[in-house]
């Protein structure tokens, strides 16, 4: 087996200079903080653990929830061999080495392996083939770690054969519990050493750490090897001023071409679609502050602008695309304050789909249905001999009828593509349509 790390005598082993995050790891499902929905009493994933009958896992979710902690945890557990492996650092080569192994164990010792891979979406395609054969024949159990969502980092086949356990951030607290545990624990932790930590230090830890127990647990070390013992106490005093030193900038887990990006985006839209200029101002905010490029972020305005508010308020697209070039000039930070009123504006603006739901209709027609021809008075008659032809001819000109409208075949399916909204600036453009639909036979009526 490579590395001591999961080794079932490593916990007794650690050395004292370990980091404090190293040194807290659980060392049962009891000491376990966190990821109650799948871990707590009687949930499946627990059960399988404790009666050492787990198969093909991939633990999802991100960093420093305690996906290798409790990979560790079932490597002190199981009966079986159980080998880890880096996808950053190993390869094909390694795998087969490793997969070679564990047939060997099958075969003469009636032992199985279990395949803890860290990264696993770091793997490429030919890498994950690799494992398929053996995990399908139970040569191999594996267990995947990763910070990226599974469904489109790892291959199809090693999913479907795998169970998929998403963890969550951890609760601000579960970071204060885990905190308190390491300044209490006597051997482990900081039980020995005298140190004490204000309240609004261990809640700014916890805050500010996102759910990331690995950063809180190394933000409390930081304060503590970097403050001097009180004089006369000799004590340690870990103060709100010092835990903000310690860890000064809220740690975004936030992958600008995964989940969390999109995630955001779909959250930014969905806001301004439902008129609500606050989340989408947060929700455009965090983007912006996990540095998304404005220019995709004005993109989602304009689409919005025209997807979701159409023509109940023509000017929300003006608006969205002048945020758009003038982002293009300006740049960040200002930037922000541009975009910020085109989100507000569309927020805010009466909303309609219309225009969506009329193109997507015309389309499917176009592709489902017997193309029309265009009707000899609409077409094209400005060249030399199409008059011969009989284009354009009968064609009436709407600008010398009333209200500008003539009552003619414009060659379109007998229903209705577009129908404007009772809202907004729709709400005028239903009761022309209506007028004039009734003029012309019905139409969509």
């Amino acid at each position: 087996m490579s590395g001591d790390l999961f080794e079932h005598a490593a916990a007794d082993r650690l050395q004292q200079d370990a980091p404090l995050a190293r040194r807290v790891t659980p060392r049962s499902l009891d000491e376990f903080i966190g990821q109650e929905h799948i871990l707590g009493p009687g949930k499946i994933l627990r059960r399988a653990i404790e009666a050492d009958r787990v198969t093909s896992l991939i633990l999802y979710g991100p960093p420093g929830c305690g996906k290798t902690a409790l990979a560790r945890l079932i490597a002190m557990g199981t009966q079986a061999a159980f080998e880890p492996l880096n996808a950053v650092t190993s390869g094909v080569k390694e795998l087969r080495e490793l997969i070679a192994a564990a047939k060997q164990r099958r075969v003469h010792e009636g032992r199985k392996t279990i395949v803890f891979v860290d990264e696993i979406h770091r793997f490429n395609r030919a890498q994950q083939d690799a494992l398929l054969p053996d995990v399908e024949s139970g040569n191999i159990t594996l267990i995947g770690a990763t910070t990226e969502n599974p469904y489109f980092s790892v291959v199809a086949p090693l999913l479907s054969r795998s169970q998929i356990f998403e963890f969550q951030p951890l609760s601000e607290g579960d970071i204060r519990a885990l905190l308190e545990r390491a300044l209490q624990h006597p051997r482990r932790g900081l039980g020995e050493t005298p140190v004490d930590v204000e309240p609004a230090a261990l809640d700014h830890f916890a805050t500010y750490a996102e759910g990331d127990a690995r950063r809180a647990l190394n933000a409390l070390e930081i304060a503590l090897l970097t403050t001097a013992p009180e004089p006369d106490t000799g004590r340690v005093r870990i103060a709100l001023d010092v835990a903000r030193e310690s860890i000064q900038r809220k740690l975004l887990h936030y992958d600008g071409a995964g989940d969390a990006h999109y995630d955001a985006a779909s959250a930014f839209i969905k806001s301004m679609r439902g008129t609500d200029p606050d989340s989408a101002l947060y929700w455009m905010a965090l983007m912006l502050e996990a540095g998304d490029d404005p220019r995709f972020v004005a993109r989602r305005i304009c689409i919005a602008a025209a997807e979701d508010v159409g023509n109940a308020d023509p000017m929300a697209l003006t608006v969205a695309v002048s945020a758009w070039q003038a982002c293009e000039f300006i740049g960040m930070p200002e930037a922000r304050i541009i975009l910020a009123q085109a989100a507000a504006y569309v927020a805010c603006a009466p909303k309609s789909n219309a225009a969506c739901v009329g193109i997507d209709a015309a389309i499917a027609q176009v592709r489902n249905a017997p193309t029309i021809p265009v009707p000899k008075h609409l077409q094209d008659s400005h060249y030399k001999g199409a008059r011969q032809l009989g284009r354009g001819e009968g064609y009436v000109y709407p600008h010398d009828c009333e209200d500008g409208y003539a009552t003619q075949d414009y060659g379109a399916p007998p229903f209705a593509f577009y129908n404007p909204a009772p809202r907004g600036k729709e709400a005028e453009f239903l009761e022309r349509l209506r007028a004039f639909r009734a003029r012309q036979g019905g139409a969509g009526e």
